[in-house]
């Protein structure tokens, strides 16, 4: 299947925003119409269900996404956060050595001081993505409308001059996209990427701990999220015991692009279907 198919540009961008907005004048409504405690428990639900739909890093209430490829096959997609970083090169001969592809999903602030790196990647055969221009990972799902306009258009315009071409595929900081996010994903043609399978590699230390949690979540198609240039050092040595333990199980990492009719079952839905 190739990739276009599996791209999910948000069709309405505005819908979220504008039913946020609705929600919001229908507390007060309630509020003015029913009392103040009735208003207060409205007000409440509201906020809650725009607040899951947020910080639930792979939920599609706001915007499209896709969660893992559509396919019975023993593939997955390996996908690797927060670079370019001094990590890149040996994580590049990594993958060469295994024959693995991976998507390189890049700080558009960070390519542009390492674009060195950001050419070998493409140099390599793998694929970039876009996520965000500064990795503001505190604040990036409460940023309103101009500020998440900038971060995706100044990396998408850092990556597709160092590349060549202009990413497709964006993934939110630390999974969270508020209802702001799907006007910029809409406007470049990109599609919000998630992940199936993570062993929380940035913050744990240990390679073992993180391929173990990784391997509990693998099934055909899953999307495999890692990082690059993690504070503790042990990135590199993650991304080797994890690409030795999927060659002992079967698995190959492949992009999107690589899935056919030949290669891969279609299986069930890739993404949820949202506005």
């Amino acid at each position: 299947m190739p990739a276009a198919s599996l791209q999910r540009v948000p069709r309405r961008p505005h819908a979220a925003p504008a039913l946020f907005v609705a929600s919001q004048l229908g507390w007060v409504a309630v509020w003015a119409w029913a009392g103040w405690r009735w208003g207060v428990a409205t007000m409440m639900a509201t906020h809650a269900a725009f607040l899951w739909g947020t910080l639930r890093p792979d939920s599609a209430w706001f915007s499209p996404v896709l969660r893992r490829l559509p396919t019975e096959a023993r593939v997955v997609w390996l996908t690797i956060d927060d670079g370019p970083s001094p990590d890149t090169r040996a994580m590049l001969d990594l993958l060469d050595a295994y024959g693995a592809k991976a998507t390189f999903f890049l700080v558009g602030s960070r390519a542009a001081a390492r674009p060195a790196d950001v050419v070998a990647i493409a140099r390599h055969r793998h694929d970039v993505g876009n996520h965000s221009h500064r990795h503001p990972a505190a604040w990036f799902w409460a940023l309103g409308p101009l500020r998440l306009s900038r971060e995706v258009a100044r990396t998408q315009a850092v990556l597709a001059k160092l590349t060549g071409r202009p990413p497709r595929w964006f993934r939110a900081v630390v999974g969270m996209a508020n209802p702001f996010l799907a006007a910029p994903l809409r406007r470049h043609g990109l599609t919000r990427v998630a992940w199936s399978a993570r062993g929380y590699d940035a913050v744990v230390a240990t390679p073992a701990d993180v391929v173990a949690r990784i391997e509990r979540q693998l099934a055909p198609g899953a999307i495999v999220l890692l990082h690059e240039g993690a504070a503790h050092g042990r990135s590199v040595e993650t991304l080797a015991l994890l690409l030795k333990r999927l060659d002992e199980l079967g698995y190959r990492c492949v992009l999107p692009d690589e899935l056919s009719a030949g290669t891969a079952a279609v299986a069930a839905p890739a993404a949820a279907t949202s506005p």
